[in-house]
Order: C-alpha cells, then structure tokens, then sequence
C-alpha cells in the first residue's frame, strides 16, 4: 500500500500523551470515578474518568496535526472527517485490571485508511513497554532498548500457547469450540488482555481468542501483528478491523488449524 503514513514519532507522541494521563491515576486509584456501561453478557463493564479525560487528550492532539483524519474512540464514537484516514483509540483498553493494579492494561492508538489497519501502538504505561508498527515492521521498545519483533512461525499447534482475557466472554459465546481448541495445545493462560496480543507479536503466546473485541479494542494490534508475521481474522475468517470474535495466530497455518476446530460443527 503506497500512501504517506504519518510518522512514527507522532505516534509515540500520542502514545505519552496517554501514558503521562494515565499512569498518575493508576499509581494513585483515589482519583479515579467509577460507572458502569451496558455490555451484553456482563453485569458490570466498568468505565472512568480517566479513560475519558484520555480519550479528549488524544482527540485534540490528532485534530491538530491531522483536522481531515476522522476519530473513533470507545467513550465519544465517531467525529467524521474528510480523509480515508482514521485514528481508532481506546485510552484505557483493560479497565478491570486497570482498576485492580495489574499491568495488562493498556493504552490503543491505531490508524486505518481506507478502512483498513495500517498503523497501530499499545503501550503499557506502568512498565514503561511499548509495541508498535510503523507501517511496514512490529517493534518493542522497554527497558534494555527497542528490537524487531516476529511471530513464532514454525510452531505447530501441539506446541502452541493459548489465551483468552476471560472464561466469562467464552461461555456466552454461542456454538464455541474452545474447550475443544484447549485439548490440542500445549497450555491455556488467561487475563492477558491487551498485553496478550502483543506478546503474541512478540513471539511469546501463540494464539489469542477473544469473542467480543469492538473496534477500538482490536485496531492498534492489528498491524502489530500482521506486521510481525501474524494472522488476525474474524472467526468466520474475514478482516478484522469492526471486532466481533476475534482469533490472531503466529502463522497461517496455525491460524487454518484453529478456525478450523473453532467452527467444528459439534
């Protein structure tokens, strides 16, 4: 694809705009207000005063420097613009351990064109990582510097490392095949969250099943992964960039392998 991304130094501006916002109230939680949204499924989908105070930062920021590119973010929808450009952001994706103080929160910027994910940052702000495409490659970026990151291509699904944030999202999923999928790989995490996906870039889990990811919740990975040689799809295989269930693999095969037993007719 030959368009004029935006470069990636904006990109890790945006980015510690929402670390700056959102490590002072994860590191002091009294400041935090808490509400609930209604979400499908669960009694209790919390949502705060930081995740939106973030989300009017990063707004600003994007509107600035790129007025025409459009914005969707988790807590104020759409403002529609006049490009094929388009920031998806989630301030805060993993308000749950957010609220508990387990770094597997993170902060989501992406960029579509054309509907399409191009460009995409999560960055734990807590443990100061950040994982990021810049268009063309993945990359991390911590504590001992900044390296390539690839998916594990060679690894056959007996060997593979599975996540899913929570059994909660599972059980309501209607004619799923997880349990079946957990039988044929070599162990099962949970609550990885965002930092799951990433670590899937990063070579360390394999697959990632997540049965009800909205947008914002799954745009920035998108090119992270297919970028470090992943695969991300909808359970019924298709692009994923409007969420639903999502499935992302290390490789093609093992991405065939899983949709294969996930829509297993039972």
């Amino acid at each position: 694809m030959n368009i004029a991304l935006p470069s990636p130094e904006f990109l890790h501006g945006l980015a510690k705009v929402a670390e700056q916002k959102t490590l002072q109230s994860y590191l002091n939680n009294q400041t935090i207000d808490i509400s609930t949204k209604v979400k499908e499924g669960f009694r209790f989908d919390p949502v705060t005063n930081i995740d939106r105070d973030t989300e009017k930062l990063l707004r600003q920021a994007i509107s600035q420097q790129y007025p025409e590119h459009s914005i969707m973010g988790e807590e104020f929808g759409r403002t529609q613009g006049d490009s094929l450009f388009e920031w998806v952001i989630d301030p805060i994706d993993g308000t749950r351990p957010f609220l508990c103080g387990l770094p597997v929160w993170g902060c989501l910027i992406g960029l579509l064109y054309d509907s399409k994910a191009v460009m995409g940052i999560m960055s734990q702000p807590y443990t100061g990582d950040r994982f990021w495409s810049d268009g063309q490659a993945s990359w991390f970026a911590g504590r001992l510097g900044t390296v390539q990151i690839k998916t594990r291509q060679s690894v056959p699904l007996n060997q593979a490392i599975l996540h899913t944030t929570s059994p909660e999202s599972v059980d309501i999923y209607p004619k799923n095949n997880f349990g079946l999928l957990k039988k044929q790989v070599l162990m099962t995490r949970y609550g990885g969250e965002c930092y799951a996906m990433a670590m899937l870039a990063a070579g360390h889990i394999d697959i990632c099943v997540e049965y009800s990811l909205q947008p914002y919740d799954i745009a920035a990975l998108i090119p992270i992964i297919e970028h470090a040689g992943g695969v991300v799809t909808t359970i019924e295989g298709h692009r994923p960039e409007q969420g639903g269930a999502i499935i992302a693999s290390a490789n093609a095969q093992l991405h065939q392998d899983v949709l294969q037993i996930l829509n297993t007719e039972e």
